[in-house]
């Protein structure tokens, strides 16, 4: 039997599941912190137990005798003391670090008729965004606009000054260099943005240009180990903002944050790194210089060839990866070539979400 000793009295009274304080149909809080008396304290404990027939624990509170039934099952996984439950799912702690040496056997991926027909199939998937950061859903229809779709079956497109998607193309008069031939370097999209997309998807169109394979590198993986090999380096780029920028005839967008995004606790939550973007630094002399020795360091470790994992889009394939964890990358290619393909962005919240309600549905 559990003991509520431990537990401060507002926590307690806070998480109260009755229907006088949780909306019966929704579980939501009828009442406000402030609303509860100031002087609450836990009147008397009584063993019992809850409609369904489970152990639990009776507390009359005083001084207003309200009465609050919690099930043991739920005290002994939220007392003060018990095992720390999940995160939001946004952390290292929650997620699979890698190096490509892990997908020797193969990369995360689903064919789209068995993705759209079976929900475990869907949440295997899902998952594997969540957990890996990326997957590949296979044999995706060939067709203008098509990647919009993908994104449907899990969430929302997230509509930004490229519209609901982007081409991946050549163009005569770009206005970033992912709309040329050029080489570009392992990156997350759009750092000058707050919130930044935090998913991004590729549907490849045609790929038959001398060149222009992928890459993703794990960028929770790569800061970890600026962690463990350089603590320095690793707390200047977790505490200096950087100011990204993008501006074009019609847009300009700013946002001032660290290479290194942590929680609360410390933990890796967010990378934001495209030196394509990065503003003037104004600050003084000595921790410019600290700054710049740390984010080449960075840079040099996320271009550690055992990092990156190295594939090659074909048509029909559709990449989903995080856009806050992974980076990603393409080698040069022959602009008389023939490459095309069509992103779009969108939330994972969203996605987390879909596959929360999937793995409901299959219990």
């Amino acid at each position: 039997m559990v003991s509520l000793a431990a537990a401060p009295p507002l926590w307690l009274r806070d998480n109260c599941p009755c229907a006088q304080c949780r909306d019966p149909r929704n579980g939501q809080k009828l009442f406000q912190i402030t609303e509860l008396p100031a002087a609450l304290a836990v009147g008397t404990v009584h063993d019992t137990r809850t409609p369904d027939g489970a152990p639990a624990r009776e507390v009359v509170w005083a001084p207003d005798g309200h009465r609050s039934l919690y099930a043991e099952s739920w005290l002994d996984a939220h007392l003060p003391g018990a095992a720390a439950g999940p995160g939001d799912g946004r952390t290292e702690d929650d997620k699979e670090l890698w190096a490509a040496e892990r997908f020797a056997d193969g990369i995360p991926e689903a064919g789209w008729a068995s993705y759209m027909s079976d929900p475990a199939v869907r949440a295997d998937l899902l998952d594997a965004v969540l957990r890996l950061g990326f997957a590949l859903v296979r044999d995706v229809p060939v067709r203008d606009r098509q990647v919009l779709d993908v994104a449907r079956t899990f969430g929302h497109v997230r509509v930004t000054n490229y519209g609901e998607l982007f081409e991946v193309r050549v163009e005569a008069d770009p206005n970033n260099l992912a709309f040329t031939g050029a080489r570009i370097t392992p990156h997350t999209d759009n750092p000058y943005r707050d919130p930044v997309p935090t998913l991004q998807l590729l549907h490849c169109l045609t790929n038959a240009a001398q060149g222009g394979d992928s890459g993703l590198v794990d960028g929770f993986h790569a800061a970890a180990l600026l962690r463990a090999e350089d603590p320095d380096a690793y707390e200047t780029l977790t505490r200096v903002p950087v100011p990204f920028a993008f501006a074009d005839e019609h847009t300009e967008l700013r946002a001032h944050r660290p290479l290194i995004g942590t929680d609360p606790t410390g933990r890796i939550r967010e990378i934001r790194f495209n030196n394509r973007s990065i503003g003037a630094l104004r600050l003084p002399a000595g921790l410019l210089a600290g700054f710049y020795s740390a984010y080449r360091r960075f840079g040099e470790l996320l271009l550690r060839p055992e990092l990156q994992l190295d594939f090659r889009l074909a048509p029909g394939d559709c990449l989903i990866f995080d856009n806050t964890r992974l980076l990603h990358a393409r080698t040069a290619f022959a602009e008389s070539g023939d490459r095309h393909l069509q992103g779009a962005y969108a939330d994972i919240d969203g996605l987390a979400s879909t596959l929360a309600v999937l793995r409901r549905e299959a219990m």
